[in-house]
């Protein structure tokens, strides 16, 4: 018998979140079973970085497109399906339990498709300012700059709430911070390469798309423009 008052333990995740987790993790398993010579035979070692050649962002190859004014389909979309593909397990594990964490909060403050916006054009919007501000020959994958497009979303979130409550408006960056001073902590330490500038660049992002996403916040920055 159906229990009318009853509540799950755990609120369950918007159907947006789930598409996209399902889609890197089922990539993800793929890749790592094939690694572990649980499928797919001895040349499944190499798919991940098959996959990388053919679906992973290139620098390179988006200043050649840019440089030739030529902007072949089967290029371009590296922008959006490199999110997709992991370097490894634990670097694909990391970034499907912050695409949980803050899509549940996304989604269900600013709307699954606000959500969605904020994932790919982060995404689109970390990779053109890799390219465009480096020379690096490394190339993009992993979710790392949509997340952090998701990270500004959720400090654009608190901001605001801190801006309402009186409270101190920067610490709505805490998490920002933390993880940007633990990338300069390990790369005192390791090599820690220039992907950070995309994922800050995905942050900024998802930041500035609030403004426009965000419940209310259209409306604000219409009569602000009127008023003017």
């Amino acid at each position: 018998m159906h229990d009318p008052d009853f509540q799950p333990p755990v609120n369950p995740l918007p159907p947006a979140v789930i598409l996209l987790f399902l889609a890197i993790a089922g990539i993800e398993a793929g890749l790592s079973l094939g690694e572990a010579n649980l499928i797919g035979g001895p040349g499944a070692i190499g798919w991940r970085l098959g996959l990388i050649r053919d679906y992973g962002f290139s620098g390179d190859i988006f200043d050649w497109m840019l440089a030739n004014g030529r902007w072949p389909l089967s290029e371009a979309m590296r922008v959006v399906t490199y999110p997709f593909i992991n370097l490894g397990f634990t670097h694909g594990v990391f970034a499907m339990v912050l695409l949980l964490a803050l899509g549940k909060m996304v989604a269900e403050v600013m709307g699954q498709l606000a959500f969605l916006v904020i994932f790919v054009v982060s995404g689109i919007g970390g990779a053109v300012v890799y390219a465009l501000l480096l020379n690096d020959p490394v190339w993009l994958a992993g979710a790392y700059p949509n997340v952090y497009g998701l990270i500004g979303a959720y400090s654009f979130v608190m901001w605001r709430k801190l801006a309402g409550q009186g409270g101190e408006q920067y610490r709505a960056f805490s998490l920002i911070a933390i993880l940007m001073g633990l990338q300069l902590f390990w790369g005192v330490f390791f090599e820690a390469g220039t992907l950070w500038v995309a994922e800050l660049a995905g942050f900024f992002c998802g930041f500035g798309l609030s403004f426009l996403l965000a419940p209310g916040e259209w409306a604000r920055v219409r009569a602000m423009l009127q008023r003017r």
